[in-house]
């Protein structure tokens, strides 16, 4: 059975003098968060952008496919802190997503930093999301082991 997620944008106005909000219909934890062209290629000023979203679904996705990894291996994580940067940016004429980069700190028990760095690889690579991004947006991780 497949599972569908929605979200809604109401936007007023031409590309670089719009703004619109964005709303999670699904779920509903977020309602109505500002979202404009200017913003989203400047300072963000209160508003959230398309990548930021990206970047936030990302960064929990690989938490769970890194969790999952680790725990198939009998090394379940205590703690995992995960952040995302994705880059936007004006290359050959067109804006577009270039980048991901998933940086995560780690507290598991009895595993070396060489194994997690190759589970966070593993989970970046097979991670719902970065199945999405790939192919079209540079994907990297940098993993951090902390005793």
């Amino acid at each position: 059975m497949a599972i569908t997620r929605q979200a809604r944008v109401s936007w007023e106005g031409d590309l670089a003098s719009g703004k619109g909000v964005v709303s999670a219909t699904t779920s509903r934890v977020f309602t109505r968060l500002p979202v404009s062209w200017e913003t989203r290629t400047k300072s963000a000023h209160g508003t959230t952008s398309p990548e930021e979203l990206i970047a936030a679904a990302h960064a929990s996705c690989f938490s769970m496919a890194l969790a999952h990894e680790l725990a198939q291996a009998g090394t379940p994580p205590t703690r995992l802190e995960v952040s995302a940067t994705v880059t936007f940016g004006n290359v050959e004429g067109g804006w577009r997503v270039v980048s991901s980069v998933l940086r995560v700190r780690g507290r598991v028990s009895r595993l070396t930093a060489a194994k997690f760095q190759s589970a966070a690889e593993a989970a970046k690579e097979n991670c719902p999301v970065s199945q999405a991004l790939k192919g079209n947006v540079a994907l990297s991780v940098e993993a951090f082991l902390e005793r």
